[in-house]
């Protein structure tokens, strides 16, 4: 067992590192992969090349594959500022890395035209919302302070693996109020099983978005978001055997020089200590 104990404000927190709890969607480049905005599905080939036979079952030497993918699109993701700012920021450069306290909660989406919350012009009343009004209830049982907060939107089916999201509303979003509700939270890294934060289309609003990263309307620069530091993860699978509750959260990706890149998400079940 490897132990690790983590101090947020004024309680401290006990994990096993030794048994971590994926919340990533294995990204099969082969077989059925979900997919957001009907973008092309990411693939893989051999590299071939002046001779060179990049596959052993080719009769190559080794393994040696090109992928081709779109990380906001083709599986588990997590994303900064950078997604909607002329700025060119990276997110590995905004997520340095390190364990962070989490609280997991479970939500059953709101219809929009009960919820009193705001909502995109062309949005139907039954489309289902995670609302502030609901992450408040969430979280109430779950009191004390989080940088990271994991949302799993019920019901919550193996679909989620494979499902192709397309069209207007897809799957559940958040409203501006619940993004805004997790930043004044002071929610730093924000996880849902969604394909997208917001509406799939909202006519470019991007409300959630920007209520959680503090980024005006119609802003583009990324000095005029108050929370630059902050990430938002989509496309999860949290396995109902996954519990809610605490958690240590080691969110890992690539150093790519892009505003999004694949990741893995990371659990560790937490318990206070002392």
């Amino acid at each position: 067992m490897s132990e690790v104990v983590l101090t947020r404000g004024a309680s401290r927190y006990l994990a096993d590192l030794s048994d971590p709890l994926s919340i990533a969607i294995p990204l099969d480049f082969d077989g059925v992969q979900p997919n957001h905005f009907d973008a092309p599905r990411a693939h893989a080939h051999a590299l071939t090349e002046r001779g060179f036979a990049g596959d052993v079952r080719a009769g190559g030497n080794v393994n040696c594959e090109q992928l081709s993918l779109t990380p906001h699109c083709n599986g588990t993701h997590t994303e900064c500022v950078g997604h909607l700012t002329t700025d060119r920021i990276a997110v590995h450069e905004v997520l340095r890395g390190g364990l962070q306290v989490a609280r997991l909660v479970s939500v059953r989406a709101a219809a929009l035209g009960d919820c009193g919350e705001r909502a995109a012009p062309d949005a139907a009343a039954g489309e289902p919302v995670v609302t502030a009004a609901l992450l408040s209830a969430a979280l109430a049982g779950f009191a004390g302070e989080s940088d990271a907060l994991v949302v799993r939107t019920l019901p919550n089916d193996a679909g989620k693996l494979t499902r192709r999201y397309a069209g207007a509303a897809p799957a559940p979003y958040f409203t501006a109020e619940a993004a805004a509700f997790a930043a004044h939270a002071g929610i730093l890294h924000l996880l849902v099983d969604l394909p997208s934060l917001d509406r799939g289309a909202d006519g470019g609003r991007l409300a959630a978005h920007r209520a959680f990263w503090g980024l005006p309307d119609g802003a583009r620069r990324a000095h005029d978001a108050v929370r630059r530091d902050a990430t938002i993860t989509e496309l999860c699978w949290i396995a109902p055997t996954i519990k809610d509750g605490w958690y240590l959260l080691d969110l890992q990706l690539p150093a790519f020089m892009s505003d999004a890149a694949p990741s893995r998400p990371l659990l560790y079940p937490a318990r206070l200590h002392g």
